[in-house]
This record gives structure tokens, C-alpha cells and sequence, in this order.
């Protein structure tokens, strides 16, 4: 199972997984795939030493595997299940795209984190 967790407080990031849920309601419903709040349970990943504000500040996610995926990587696994968005996956997540994505994803999320803290979202 992919575990995501994400911030509903932000609306882009809460937008953006609930279009996610819907285009995955098949792998919701069978367990494959699950999508939490961390503001319900900020501690969730502490064992990992990720923070809330880690977690306010990008996706992170545990896979099937007990791994911790953060950033572009959230993104990334999330497409591979996604129906008709593995090509995503493919042209993001290749060896040679890879850095790339997560230096755009890193930028792109510290100006939302920016911009949610100064619009007082926390």
C-alpha cells in the first residue's frame, strides 16, 4: 500500500489529491492507495524525522516496501497508479528527468509553503 500524507489546509495540495482520490477510487476502495491528513495526526512520521512542517512543505508518503518517498517521489508513485497517468511517471521519473523534477516539485512547493504561511494556513 502507498500511503500519502498531505496538507488539506493548503487548498492547491488539497485540490490536488482529491482529484487524485477520485481518478484512483478503484485503488482506494481495493487498499492499495490511502490518503491522510497530517493535521489530524501531525506525529505520523516522526519516526522518520519528518516534521509537520516537513510535511506541510511537501507530499511525503510510505510505499508498499516501508520506505519514506518525499516530494517528487510522492508524485512520481502516485502516477504510476493513476490510470492513464503512468506516462507521466515514465517522463518524470526516468534516471535522466529525475533531478530535474524534484528540483522544479521543491521550488514550485516552497513557494506554495510561502504563500500558505503568509496567507495565515497553518
Amino acid at each position: 500500500m502507498l500511503t500519502v500524507w498531505y496538507n488539506t489546509r493548503c487548498p492547491v495540495c488539497d485540490a490536488g489529491i482529491r482529484r487524485q482520490r477520485r481518478r484512483l477510487i478503484e485503488a482506494v476502495k481495493a487498499g492499495r492507495v490511502e490518503f491522510r491528513d497530517i493535521n489530524f495526526e501531525p506525529a505520523a512520521l516522526s519516526a522518520f524525522g519528518a516534521s509537520l512542517e516537513d510535511i506541510r512543505r511537501r507530499l511525503h508518503a510510505i510505499d508498499a516496501e516501508g520506505r519514506l518517498l518525499v516530494g517528487a517521489d510522492v508524485a512520481i508513485a502516485v502516477w504510476r497508479i493513476t490510470p492513464g497517468e503512468g506516462w507521466l511517471a515514465t517522463l518524470f521519473g526516468n534516471p535522466i528527468a529525475r533531478p530535474l523534477t524534484r528540483l522544479a516539485y521543491d521550488r514550485f512547493a516552497d513557494l506554495l509553503y510561502a504563500w500558505n504561511r503568509r496567507n495565515g494556513r497553518w
